[in-house]
């Protein structure tokens, strides 16, 4: 069940008077408006208004042909049918936001000053992020998100609490026309958000925000409505609960099971099996016959992982020996063997280092973030054109069941090339590839995803803000090799599985 789905229908619902069931006894919105106006011309008979304080003021009412129209304090009527969304019941009425609110900016606060013991929480665009010893608002009031990613969400203030510039401040004008919470529901339903200004980050303005038209419910009306949905909350948020510990119950058993994978306790051993040890001897005797026909250069680093007659682990590069015990994360079935990825895949590369040119068409790019999800986008693809693609070609060419790893950004996800095609990669992508098909690129696609590939890389994680991921921690990475029958088997019981999950997972969201 889509819970937020759910939420934003039942808010669609209450904005359009669907909800409840109307009461003709309730005093409909417009009497509670035209009293307010007559309430606002006395205080200005009285000099307690002036006229720019009432300047923006507008009447939006229904003409005898069913349509819409604006009346202005010049005593100017507009049509405006075309900016009335939907009908609503007999009863309510319309008005500008700026007829309900106005907006000011919240101030300016330094990161260094918050805490987590202060008397006050701060507020910015993404709600509640520290506390502070001051306030400049009280309880119960509104905060817009002004700038980024949050900008246009909605939130009431529990108690005293410090605004920062990151928000706006919403000032109820007119307090008898809507419930405070009320009012939150309907801004929220809004979407302020889509009312940003095209910068190089979304912002939202009271330029944007204020000329909204909303629809005005009787005041009992949206105390019944609000009764209603505090009935249904915490029914939503029960499911929504239960579906947090499925999904995260899920994500254990993915992990739990690549877990196993990797420990050679995910299906049973054959010992018919050909050994991993004579796969990787195999290996490099096929490099070495590539290396004299001069396809691919000799690898200074190239190791051999080996278990000693006293039964520690030792690593030969070259002429020499060390002892890496330490590194060995846990044991091994018997005919498994331990491998530098750079053993198994030649080679490991990354892509180009150029910023490109984009185009309309041309030649396929991908970064990092085209695998975020790790399955290549293809719908969400850049292209370079022919002239750069032959300047900055990548150093090897992706090829069918090639493994691209994500270097930076959400570093460590990977995915397998499963298209024909020809394609430039960034530097923000590695590319591995098997030697000659001697490991199935399926096993090593699931196995780099295991906890305990992760947690290598991350361990190996360099740099200031962006993390990169190097090549040489990369090609470095250990990983267990089981007999080629069992890579298979490996993979397709781990996709058994994981087809089982997901379906579980699409059914619940």
């Amino acid at each position: 069940m889509d819970t937020k789905a759910l939420r934003q229908k039942i808010l669609d619902l209450a904005i359009r008077g669907k909800l409840v069931p109307q009461d003709p006894n309730d005093e409909p919105a417009e009497v509670l408006l035209e009293r307010i106006r007559e309430q606002k011309q006395q205080m200005l008979k009285e000099g307690k208004l002036k006229k720019k304080d009432i300047k923006n003021d507008t009447i939006i009412f229904k003409g005898e042909d069913n349509l819409h129209y604006e009346k202005f304090q010049d005593g100017t009527v507009k049509c405006i049918e075309d900016e009335i969304p939907f009908e609503v019941p007999e009863g309510w009425a319309w008005a500008r936001l700026q007829y309900i609110i106005s907006l000011s900016s919240g101030k300016t606060i330094k990161v260094r000053q918050l805490t987590d013991e202060g008397d006050f929480p701060v507020y910015g665009g993404n709600g509640i992020n520290g506390m502070y010893s001051y306030y400049n608002v009280e309880p119960k009031t509104i905060v817009i998100g002004r700038v980024g990613y949050y900008c246009g969400s909605v939130y009431k203030t529990i108690s005293k609490a410090w605004v920062t510039d990151n928000a706006l401040i919403a000032t109820i004008k007119e307090p008898n026309i809507f419930d405070i919470d009320f009012l939150v529901s309907t801004l929220t339903y809004l979407n302020l958000g889509t009312t940003s200004v095209s910068t190089a980050q979304p912002v939202v303005s009271g330029k944007g925000i204020l000329p909204l038209i909303v629809p005005i419910p009787p005041k009992k009306e949206q105390n019944r409505i609000l009764r209603q949905i505090k009935k249904i909350a915490p029914l939503l948020d029960a499911i929504e609960n239960s579906q947090k510990e499925t999904l995260s119950l899920i994500a254990n058993t993915k992990s739990k099971i690549l877990d196993l994978a990797i420990r050679g306790k995910l299906v049973p051993q054959d010992p018919n099996d050909e050994p991993a040890s004579v796969l990787l001897e195999r290996m490099r005797a096929e490099k070495e016959e590539l290396i004299k026909q001069g396809k691919i250069k000799r690898d200074k680093k190239e190791s051999v992982i080996f278990k000693g007659d006293d039964n520690s682990y030792y690593e030969r590069v070259g002429d020499i020996i060390s002892n890496i015990d330490d590194e060995i994360p846990f044991e091994l079935p018997q005919n498994w063997e331990w491998s530098r990825l750079q053993t198994i895949c030649y080679p490991i590369t990354d892509g180009t280092h150029k910023t490109p040119t984009y185009s309309d068409s041309g030649y396929i790019f991908l970064s990092a973030k085209n695998i975020t999800t790790g399955k290549i986008n293809w719908n969400d693809i850049m292209y370079i054109p022919k002239s750069l693609h032959d300047e900055l070609y990548s150093r090897v060419s992706p090829k069918m069941n090639d493994i691209l790893l994500a270097k930076n950004g959400t570093t460590g996800v990977a995915a397998i090339v499963d298209r024909e095609c020809e394609f430039d990669i960034y530097v923000t992508l590695a590319l591995l590839r098997v030697v000659n098909n001697n490991i199935s690129s399926q096993y090593l696609l699931k196995i780099i995803a295991s906890d305990t590939i992760q947690d290598y890389f991350k361990s190996s994680l360099k740099g200031i803000g962006v993390p990169n991921l190097h090549l040489e921690h990369i090609r470095t990475t250990l990983i267990p090799i089981p007999p080629i029958n069992e890579q298979n088997k490996i993979a397709e019981r781990i996709y058994q599985y994981y087809s089982l999950l997901d379906s579980i997972v699409q059914n619940i969201e």
